[in-house]
């Protein structure tokens, strides 16, 4: 690992607004339309004016770049411009890197945004249909040739494993499709808002690939998301309760690929989200005990799994219990398997509700909240933290 020590980042900006569009399965409107809204929106609810804002963070998974949403917002001179790789890991890092720019005085005002037609245009989920030669190409070389085309063929291949290891069902993954499914249920903004399941509900679902069930699985979503950052001392003068970046950090693992890290000597556990994890309580000097409120990136159940055992809230094997317990607030918002797929966007967005106290499903006195990004590939993680 390269940072064995606490980072100088904590502490130096804050999120000051959110915004997002409606979350459908066809928005019927282009990805630019989506994230202008998305951004104009976060700008609204930050009490800010395009004209403030001199930086713009995206994915590299993203249609629409930064000068193109800056010239349609409104925006006018950028100083400041980035793009994080490794789809659904990037979301944490968009956030880092507009940090990294406000505390080192490159920008004053960043927005991060992620805007995608998922359902109705292209879908993550239909797997590899094609691929220029590249060195990941390479990698996924290894696997697609044998029938492994899609990210939950891969997944499953390690959910097999833990299965297998720690003697365990596919139950396991079903407890949290349904606390994810449950806070979705009372979340007006969710696409499955209304319709809850059980573990019943868990084992009817057909089969995807085992021992990956169908509710198993994150949706597909159009939509957008934006957030604002800017300084913890600008933050104190707009109308929203700053969401303090306490901790935030990037992992990538030994052996590290693209979900397809099959040749490590373990495939029980998540190495990436494991150096995500201590540079995150390294810097904020908090552990597992001090968070109130986890929003973990659950594109895929198993995973969300393997995440509490990286960062150390129960021992391995035992994270499906852990949930079952309700031990921890949980992807409040219903999580990507219930409000919506937006590559962990609205993730984020949720953690700064829960630190407003403006969230559907509150947790009453929220202060610190864990935010994680896409794993299985090179990912990411936030602390936020209310400002008292």
């Amino acid at each position: 690992m390269s940072v064995r020590r606490k980072d100088a980042l904590g502490g130096r900006a804050a999120v000051v607004g959110i915004g997002a569009t409606e979350f459908s399965k066809d928005s019927g409107r282009s990805e630019l339309r989506l994230a202008v809204e998305a951004v104009r929106a976060a700008l609204d609810d930050a009490g800010l004016e395009p004209a403030d804002v001199d930086g713009m963070v995206t994915f590299t998974m993203d249609t629409s770049p930064e000068i193109t949403v800056a010239q349609a917002s409104g925006i006018g001179e950028l100083s400041f411009f980035s793009r994080i790789h490794y789809g659904g890991g990037a979301a944490c890092a968009t956030v880092q890197q507009a940090a990294l720019a406000v505390a080192t005085g490159v920008a004053e005002v960043v927005v991060c945004y992620r805007a995608f037609n998922e359902r109705s245009g292209r879908r993550f989920g239909s797997g590899v249909q094609h691929r220029e030669p590249s060195a990941e190409g390479a990698a996924l070389g290894w696997s697609l040739p044998f029938g492994l085309l899609t990210p939950a063929s891969w997944v499953a291949m390690a959910a097999q494993r833990y299965l297998h290891t720690y003697g365990l069902t596919p139950e396991a993954f079903g407890q949290v499709a349904v606390v994810d499914r449950g806070y979705a249920a009372t979340n007006p903004a969710a696409y499955f808002h209304g319709r809850p399941i059980t573990l019943a509900d868990h084992a009817a679902s057909r089969w995807i690939v085992e021992p990956l069930r169908l509710l198993d699985c994150c949706q597909e979503t159009d939509g957008g998301q934006a957030l604002v950052v800017t300084s913890v001392e600008r933050a104190r003068d707009l109308p929203q309760p700053p969401a303090v970046v306490t901790a935030a950090a990037q992992g990538a693992g030994r052996a590290q690929e693209q979900m397809t890290s099959f040749y490590r000597d373990d495939l029980t556990g998540l190495p990436e989200m494991g150096v995500v994890a201590r540079q995150l309580w390294r810097t904020s000097g908090m552990g597992p005990a001090d968070i109130d409120v986890a929003v973990l990136y659950d594109h895929f159940t198993p995973f969300v799994l393997m995440q509490l055992e990286e960062f150390g809230f129960c021992e391995p094997g035992a994270a499906a219990a852990f949930v079952a317990a309700g031990m921890l607030p949980l992807n409040t918002h219903g999580g990507q398997l219930g409000e919506a797929y937006l590559h962990g966007m609205n993730g984020i967005a949720e953690a700064v509700r829960q630190l407003r106290g403006t969230a559907v499903n509150q947790v009453p006195g929220a202060a610190r909240t864990l935010v994680t990004a896409g794993t299985g590939v090179p990912t990411s993680g936030l602390i936020l933290t209310a400002d008292r």
